[in-house]
């Protein structure tokens, strides 16, 4: 499957992938766990055998010569039992969590390796529920196929036997109707996978709703939208509820199915081995020994008309589960690329032409950054600025044209070499619900404390992080929630500081802080882009004065270039854009790091 694509998979497909690709590595415990289903169909069979004796010969012929045999035997079969549906259990509970477990690393890791298009139009809460939900609904089916396959299979046959043996036109008449049961299981089956799939689809959606507003929570209660949100959250959910009611509802349909044609049975049996009774022909505890074994068998045969509603909504979990599995990155490495060598870092854009879909982006930008200058990207927004940075580190690839490091084309390299020579510095920071310093070590994981905390320390973090009550152990929540957005910045320029790395891309890095913080982030920046090669993208034009060379943007296209002072007196864009921004005095950039 391609990112934006959805397969339709046949059964026989889903359940060949489950087998090879995930259950055939548990085959030896799941053969352990058949030797105890064994014995746990023979001693359900050996209820039924003892009946007989237990009537014939304890109540009807009150024989205490047999009754402690009898109650020794009773008991070491349910001791016998009891152990061995333990142990298949246990033994089948590990292999179908394992069995998630895999299948959950398998979608998280294709996920990871998707490109970053993919997300653009993938709901989180979806993806969520893909991982999650689905994974968990495949698991109830492998776990239901596997044990009706083995365990109820077993018992069937054991008891069936005992039917056969005890009175063979019995037994036939007893299992004359229930293959009349075919049709209507399998049409239900089928209505079940499509309503399953519909539901599931329905609830991904749901979840995807709730994870939204649980992150712009701030802003409902700000705008007082709690009422509308909540009408909002009953409509998705009662849309679910009639999802989900219709399947269980279809699945429900084989219970009537079954009790009647069990009823069928049974009842044809009362009077035709009751006649039998009472004609001399077999003895009560026979009788009562074969009606016991078809009760027990009943159940095994509801399991297996209920293991089809199981197995059509797993497949139709599973279709959407390898959906994610199969997903296919379009950036990755050509066949036989080298690591990039970067000797000076200077960055070029020849020529680039991007488009998002149909929307072009960019419409041949040619860009030329020197090792170690600072070039900065302005304009409205919309004019493809954060395009431009985003194809650098190729989490797109260009149209045409081409991006180059040192002459170097960055599709001729590693993306894993590429990326690990680029620091990147956005607007909206990515802090994990972990400690200062393990977010800050994201940048190289292999760092030592002591370079993290002169990594903070460069980034002016320090001070307010050794006034937290942990320390760099502090746990900033999820999303950096317990700290503030200056702090998140510094956290986040700490982080690009300790990579190291000779390229920095800057996105709207300080747009969103307030006037204090901007300094201080600001500081922090210029220290950080010294003797780097920096692109920056920037709303505050005081802030990118001092770049080496500022490149006007707009749709798409670069309109103007130049100096500050150049581009100010020019009267174009430039002009135009500080004006509206009323021409304040510049923060010096990168010489702010000086003060």
């Amino acid at each position: 499957m391609n990112q934006s694509g959805t397969t339709h998979l046949p059964t026989k497909v889903i359940v060949g992938r489950l087998l090879r690709e995930h259950i055939r590595r548990y085959i030896p415990q799941m053969l352990l766990a058949v030797v105890f289903m064994g014995l746990v169909a023979a001693t359900t069979a050996a209820y039924a055998w003892l009946v007989q004796p237990i009537l014939d010969e304890v109540f009807i012929e009150k024989d205490h010569s047999r009754l402690m045999a009898i109650t020794i035997a009773v008991l070491a079969v349910f001791a016998i039992k009891g152990m061995a549906d333990y142990a298949q259990t246990v033994i089948m509970a590990q292999v179908s969590m394992r069995i998630v477990a895999d299948i959950r690393q398998r979608v998280f890791e294709s996920l990871l390796r998707a490109d970053l298009a993919f997300f653009h139009g993938a709901s989180t809460g979806e993806l969520i529920a893909g991982c999650m939900n689905n994974v968990d609904l495949m698991r109830d089916a492998v776990a239901n196929t596997l044990t009706a396959m083995a365990k109820d299979i077993l018992t069937l046959i054991f008891l069936v036997t005992l039917m056969f043996y005890q009175d063979w036109t019995l037994a036939l008449i007893a299992f004359f109707v229930f293959p009349l049961a075919f049709f209507p299981v399998s049409a239900i089956g089928r209505k079940v996978r499509k309503r399953a799939s519909l539901a599931w689809a329905e609830l991904e959606q749901v979840t995807g709703f709730m994870s939204e507003t649980f992150r712009g929570i701030r802003h409902i209660k700000a705008y007082g939208q709690e009422d509308h949100e909540t009408e909002r959250a009953r409509t998705r959910i009662d849309a679910l509820f009639l999802r989900i009611f219709k399947t269980m509802r279809a699945k429900a349909a084989i219970s009537p199915i079954m009790e009647m044609l069990a009823g069928v049975a049974i009842a044809t049996i009362i009077v035709y081995g009751g006649g039998q009774v009472i004609a001399g022909e077999t003895t009560a505890g026979a009788f009562f020994s074969f009606i016991t074994a078809l009760l027990l068998a009943y159940q095994p045969l509801k399991n297996f008309a209920k293991l089809n509603n199981h197995l059509q909504e797993g497949l139709a979990a599973a279709q959407r589960v390898f959906d994610l599995i199969d997903i296919e990155p379009t950036i990755t490495n050509r066949p036989d690329v080298g690591a990039l060598k970067v000797t000076q870092a200077s960055v070029t854009l020849e020529n680039v032409s991007f488009t998002y879909g149909e929307v072009t982006a960019l419409n041949g930008v040619s860009i030329e950054v020197p090792a170690g200058k600072t070039a900065a990207l302005v304009g409205p927004s919309g004019a493809g600025k954060s395009t431009v940075l985003n194809l650098i580190p190729r989490f797109y690839d260009v149209g045409d044209g081409a991006v180059r490091i040192d002459g170097t084309d960055v599709r001729d390299v590693t993306l894993e070499s590429l990326r690990a020579n680029i620091a990147i510095v956005s607007q909206e920071v990515a802090l994990f619900n972990d400690t200062i310093g393990a977010n800050i070590a994201y940048g190289r994981m292999d760092a030592s404390q002591a370079e993290i905390e002169d990594a903070a320390r460069d980034a002016a973090a320090h001070d307010f992080i050794m006034d937290m009550p942990q320390g760099y152990d502090t746990v900033v929540g999820e999303s950096g929630i317990k700290v503030s957005g200056g702090q998140r910045q510094r956290i986040s320029i700490a982080r690009a500081i300790l990579r190291d790395a000779p390229i920095l891309l800057l996105d709207e890095a300080t747009s969103a802080l307030d006037s204090e913080s901007e300094r201080q982030v600001q500081a922090a920046l210029s220290r950080l882009a010294e003797g780097r090669t920096t692109l920056v993208v920037a709303h505050r034009l005081s802030t990118i004065a001092d770049a080496d060379v500022i490149h006007v943007m707009n749709d798409g296209e670069v309109v103007e270039s130049g100096s500050h002072a150049e581009l100010s007196a020019r009267g174009g864009l430039y002009a135009h854009l500080r004006s509206l921004q009323g021409g304040h005095e510049p923060l010096s950039f990168p010489a702010a790091a000086d003060a």
